[in-house]
């Protein structure tokens, strides 16, 4: 199970783009909501520094968070977040209320482990190529893992590993596997260095012999055969 996160937040009054400028420029502050169960979307605003504090920590972005209002606690998690398209810096966040009873949906990071050991790395000089490296997972807010390890300790060169592939916790299922094994997503594979694919290519590719290279006559015989005609009417 993740741990969990304290941040104190505010009811935000003023809605609007304007108003959150304002509260950005001359708060310090980020706008926020909080929204889902029975209680209607209630707009928020949350220190900059504290939360760009606690998203410095990895398992922030998957854990429970405990969001003071008020003098009452509300149990949600991180949904969604904007940034700056380019100063990287935090715009707004979206809050999901949870219940200890509702599965949720979340994403949560992959870990991979034993990258090294693996004999395709370690004796074949291959590389691990990673196509995903977080996966949305549906359980109940108690079940929820900071994250979810994957082994490659035992790929060879060309060996992959697939959604099937992976152990999920007790109580904690993938949401792509819930819609059949044609959402079997690849997660890693092992594949030879550029370097060496490129040699191989290049040896697959071998120059034709000399009775094979076509002389202009041959040229001239494969035209006459099509009944090609250049000419201009």
């Amino acid at each position: 199970m993740s741990e969990t996160f304290e941040l104190t937040v505010e009811v935000r009054e003023d809605k609007g783009k304007g108003a959150s400028r304002r509260l950005r420029r001359l708060s310090d502050r980020i706008p926020a909501i909080i929204y889902g169960g029975d209680q209607p979307p209630q707009p928020l605003s949350i220190i900059r520094k504290d939360l760009e504090k606690a998203l410095e920590t990895e398992a922030f972005y998957s854990s429970i968070l405990s969001l003071q209002l008020d003098g009452k606690t509300e149990k949600a998690i991180l949904k969604d977040l904007q940034r700056h398209p380019s100063k990287d810096r935090v715009m707004h966040a979206d809050f999901l209320r949870v219940s200890a009873n509702v599965a949720i949906k979340i994403s949560v990071p992959l870990h991979f482990i034993n990258e090294d050991e693996a004999p395709g790395v370690k004796l074949e000089g291959g590389i691990v190529q990673y196509a995903i490296t977080e996966l949305e997972i549906s359980c109940l807010p108690g079940d929820i893992p900071e994250y979810i390890e994957v082994d490659l300790g035992a790929l060879n060169i060309g060996d992959n590993v697939h959604l099937t592939d992976i152990k999920m916790p007790a109580g904690v299922d993938s949401t792509a596997l819930d819609m059949g094994e044609a959402q079997d997503l690849l997660v890693a594979s092992v594949v030879a260095p550029r370097a060496v694919a490129a040699e191989d290519t290049e040896t697959d590719e071998e120059a034709p012999a000399a009775g094979d290279v076509p002389t202009a006559s041959d040229e001239q015989a494969a035209d006459d055969a099509d009944g090609g005609d250049d000419s201009e009417d």
